[in-house]
């Protein structure tokens, strides 16, 4: 796909999705603003096999759902 998108295109464009994203661009949280799209599924384990293939210098991934509150996020 390879196309640079703001944090607000991305959600709005790949909702519910898993998204690659390369050179973000972040704020001083590191939450990220903008980037370039690597790929995107539903299927997370999929983006993760497609970073190991695509093997970018710097990258992101993020989840444009909301996460069920019954699930644990380690960090």
């Amino acid at each position: 796909m390879e196309k640079e998108m703001s944090i607000e295109e991305i959600e709005s464009q790949f909702e519910s999705e898993w998204v690659l994203i390369e050179d973000p661009i972040t704020d001083e949280e590191l939450n990220v603003i903008k980037g370039t799209i690597l790929h995107h599924s539903k299927d997370r384990d999929e983006v993760y096999r497609k970073a190991v293939t695509l093997h970018p210098k710097r990258s992101a991934v993020i989840y444009t759902g909301s996460i069920p509150e019954d699930t644990a996020v380690v960090l």
